[in-house]
């Protein structure tokens, strides 16, 4: 009986420490200042986008520099899995750009000092 308790209580402060783990990242959700600056997207998949970016930017240890590349990959492949191939992300400090874009499909915004662009654009079939 002493083996169950003791797997009980493993269990229990290893499920805790997932609970706390999870406080403290929407908590600091707002410790990021996140700054709109063009939309054509409607607002759920804005706070999704924004979520996403936190989460990463979070999971980067304090005082790094942020892994552009990385960052439009993750925003990138979860655009592509949840809402249909054809997302394209560019992250950067400074750039410029000039997109061609689907109805619906355009966010541009910061976060702190990470600008970060996402679009989506059309899938159209190869003609053979």
């Amino acid at each position: 009986m002493e083996e169950a308790e003791k797997e009980l209580e493993r269990r229990s402060k290893f499920l805790s420490s997932l609970i706390e783990k999870k406080k403290a990242i929407e908590q600091n959700d707002e410790s990021f200042n996140v700054h709109v600056r063009a939309c054509d997207m409607p607002l759920p998949l804005q706070n999704r986008a924004f979520h996403c970016a936190r989460v990463h930017l979070h999971s980067m240890p304090p005082g790094t520099k942020v892994d552009s590349k990385r960052l439009a990959l993750a925003l990138k492949k979860e655009f592509d899995s949840t809402y249909g191939p054809a997302w394209h992300c560019i992250v950067g400090t400074s750039f410029g750009s000039y997109v061609t874009h689907s109805h619906g499909g355009f966010l541009y915004f910061s976060i702190d000092k990470v600008y970060i662009l996402l679009f989506k654009t059309a899938v159209e079939p190869l003609d053979h």
